[in-house]
């Protein structure tokens, strides 16, 4: 049972990592066309 959990964790915060990550590169995409 703690081994799935663990599983289920590291795949979570992969996920959220790779949105946090999209996120930020969007934003200083956003803020180079404006600053463009």
């Amino acid at each position: 049972g703690k081994n799935k959990m663990s599983v289920l964790n590291a795949v979570r915060n992969k996920i959220i990592h790779r949105i946090f990550a999209v996120i930020k590169n969007q934003t200083i995409y956003k803020n180079d066309l404006v600053l463009s």
